[in-house]
């Protein structure tokens, strides 16, 4: 069955047409995207799974409570990481204007959701522009990417392909608690080169990236109802009081304040 998000592309670079188009795709495995660019900005994320995005300063892992935007012309590349149902909606250049004018994150709302979902469900998408609740729904998006607060990029993968393969098996499996020495070895790298590339090109040391790592997975599953100890043990930790406590330290709050806030 087609894409329907690969079926947009003919719009990408249209100076005219409706201000706004979205749709929604599903993939039952890993969905790549190669270097690439638009005259439209866009906007995607994820209902379920985790995306790994590339920009001009390196590539970035983010999770389904984040939304990515990108300006017009924006030089990009993604995938997605396991199972994937997402969505992505591309802005016409001229609305563009007063939208973030660098690539960034934002943290999903419930309207921006919403707004999305319905924007998904237009059918057909035409050049024409947009009127009634179609233009309306279109203003509540446009609003919401110029208001919610821009956040860093969730976290840096490395640039190497064997640490890209290390980063990768433990995005699958974030419970995995091999050493670094072991990863080292099966990744055909000597633990010394591992722990000063991971350093080099993340910014983090590996056992830091991969708490960081299991943190942003731990957003995911509060945000999809999983409760505190089963994300815990899910995750590797021994207890749910050492999961809660790495989480108040990474975010400071605990995992039942945030879903409270969620």
């Amino acid at each position: 069955m087609p894409d329907p998000i690969l079926q947009l592309r003919h719009f990408l670079d249209m100076s005219e047409g409706p201000v706004l188009v979205a749709a929604q795709g599903r993939h039952d495995g890993d969905l790549a995207a190669t270097p690439h660019q638009h005259a439209r900005g866009q906007l995607f994320g994820s209902l379920r799974g985790l995306l790994s995005v590339g920009v001009d300063d390196g590539l970035w892992l983010v999770p389904a409570i984040h939304a990515v935007w990108l300006p017009p012309h924006t030089p990009h590349s993604g995938r997605s990481h396991g199972p994937f149902h997402g969505w992505s909606v591309y802005v016409a250049e001229p609305a563009c204007a007063n939208l973030p004018q660098h690539p960034c994150t934002l943290r999903t709302s419930g309207l921006l959701r919403e707004a999305v979902l319905r924007a998904c469900a237009w059918e057909p998408v035409t050049a024409a522009p947009l009127t009634g609740p179609h233009a309306h729904v279109a203003a509540v998006i446009l609003d919401e990417i110029r208001s919610l607060p821009a956040e860093p990029f969730g976290l840096p993968l490395p640039r190497d392909p064997r640490l890209q393969r290390i980063a990768r098996a433990l995005i699958a499996d974030p419970a995995d608690d091999r050493d670094l020495e072991r990863w080292a070895a099966w990744a055909a790298v000597s633990s010394r080169t591992l722990s000063r590339r991971f350093l080099a090109e993340t910014g983090f040391n590996f056992t830091a990236w991969r708490q960081r790592a299991r943190m942003l997975r731990s957003l995911e599953m509060l945000a999809a109802g999983i409760s505190v100890t089963a994300i815990a043990f899910d995750l590797g930790y021994s207890t749910a009081s050492a999961f809660i406590g790495v989480f108040k330290r990474t975010f400071g709050e605990t995992p039942a304040t945030y879903r409270a806030r969620l």
